[in-house]
């Protein structure tokens, strides 16, 4: 079905080329989406679970088969490099596998009763999904949501961020499509922010899964809750990644630079703050600076680079005002602050002012704030003092002091001897404070609790009596 949003090109970040022309959705497309998908949704929850697993697991292997050419478009779409953009659609297929297991998971426990009955919970499907996802990462970012929802027996309405729509939208439709998914189960919805709006309004959308920024999610999550409805966001993040003063300088700087640049910075995980001891700190500065500069920026389809562009001038505009303001301010560009159309240098900033933006909020792009720190108190309050806690980092040669300085800082992810992003399937996935609503994405438990509802269900064998 045609969209009344008219149309929008795909544009190659890296070039500026057109790769694509993909329909978009509007307001009305969300309503007549969201009535096929109900319908849908009712004979495949019916399905035997064998039946819906089948499907789940030839789209894994559909992602395999297919790798190459998906690559090839996250890499030129979304300006990812090859080993990343392999990376994620690994991670996609994975999902696949694990969502596959859900079916035949158990789903619900007996519980006691003072009556002569029988009396147990059930988890059945929530109905229809909302899965909107953003631009920087959408194959993981999409199917994270897309694969459990399904698996579990709801259909999904799937907005993709408009620039990144074949990677994170097409693609993901097609795969399901050759799966053998029955049809009007994945409905693809691209457009803007309306479009997502309407989504959550939509009656019979019952739950929504948002991953993107804190402020947009803020939006989303008022929204449902007026509706009265449930919302899984995975939002924003500013993490830190602490150096003790027992680390190994070489080590730990090999560590950041892949937290830092991966994917451009453009990772809700990646390191924005490093929390240096004082006695690491000039060292620690001045190698992370010569690694920044020695890095490879230019085309990820083109070249053997080490990072690619940024996704549009919007973006590189707001990450280049920050640097700005913080060398105004007094800090010292150790690295980078320069850019060449969308290519922004892999940039070092040491010791700016705690209240700089580039330092206390999330930037989004290669651009990472250094900072000293003398005790463990000090680490452990700085590293606290954001109002994000979405992932953790820490590097030492006592792995249990380290585990035990990170008790005393709120994350929903932490990592003792390695950087801040990681993604397994099978391991749960969240934020707390303005990172999010926790861990709704991952395992066996999350997914089960983010995309079925409880229901109490008891059995007698005679209509009970009562005293009226």
């Amino acid at each position: 079905m045609e969209g009344v949003g008219g149309t929008l090109d795909s544009i190659e970040p890296a070039t500026g080329d057109v790769l694509a022309t993909v329909g978009l959705a509007g307001v009305p497309d969300v309503a007549r989406a969201a009535e096929g998908a109900e319908r849908a949704q009712r004979q495949w929850a019916a399905l035997p679970p064998s039946q819906r697993a089948a499907v789940l697991r030839r789209a894994g292997a559909l992602w395999e088969q297919h790798a190459e050419e998906i690559i090839g478009w996250n890499v030129r779409e979304v300006g990812s490099i090859p080993p990343f953009a392999g990376f994620a659609a690994h991670v996609t297929a994975s999902q696949c596998y694990e969502a596959a297991a859900l079916p035949s998971h158990p789903l619900g426990q007996m519980l006691s009763s003072d009556e002569p009955r029988l009396s147990f919970s059930q988890r059945v499907p929530a109905g229809v999904v909302g899965v909107i996802s953003p631009f920087n990462v959408p194959l993981i970012l999409g199917i994270r949501a897309v694969a459990p929802a399904l698996a579990l027996g709801n259909a999904v309405l799937l907005k993709p961020d408009p620039r990144t729509v074949v990677t994170g939208g097409v693609a993901m439709v097609r795969i399901f499509e050759e799966a053998g998914l029955p049809k009007g189960l994945l409905q693809l919805l691209p457009g803007g922010a309306e479009v997502g709006t309407a989504i959550v309004e939509d009656p019979r959308v019952r739950v929504v899964a948002f991953t993107g920024s804190t402020r947009a999610g803020r939006s989303v999550g008022e929204l449902a809750g007026r509706h009265l409805k449930r919302a899984h966001l995975e939002l924003g993040g500013n993490s830190a990644f602490i150096v003790r003063h027992d680390a190994d300088v070489d080590k730990a700087v090999n560590l950041a630079t892949w937290g830092n640049y991966l994917n451009q910075g453009q990772i809700c995980m990646s390191i924005g703050r490093h929390i240096v001891h004082e006695s690491l700190y000039d060292d620690y500065v001045t190698k992370l600076a010569a690694k920044a500069e020695s890095m490879v920026v230019g085309n990820p389809a083109a070249d053997q680079v080490h990072m690619g562009p940024v996704i549009d001038e919007a973006q590189r505009d707001r990450i280049h005002t920050w640097v700005r303001e913080a060398a105004e301010r007094g800090a010292t560009v150790a690295a980078g602050g320069t850019y060449e159309g969308l290519f922004y240098r892999p940039t070092v900033i040491a010791d700016p002012p705690r209240d700089a933006t580039v330092y206390a909020e999330e930037v989004f792009g290669p651009v990472v704030s250094v900072i000293p720190y003398a005790t463990d108190e000090e680490a452990a309050e700085l590293a606290a003092d954001t109002e994000y806690g979405l992932s953790l980092g820490i590097v030492t040669a006592d792995a249990l002091a380290g585990l035990e300085l990170a008790q005393r800082i709120p994350t929903g992810i932490v990592h003792i001897n390695d950087q801040t992003v990681n993604d397994e399937a099978n391991s749960p996935f969240g934020g707390v404070r303005s990172s999010g609503t926790g861990s709704r994405h991952g395992g066996a438990e999350a997914d089960i609790e983010a995309f079925t509802e409880t229901r109490w269900v008891t059995l007698r064998r005679e209509p009970a009596q009562y005293p009226l």
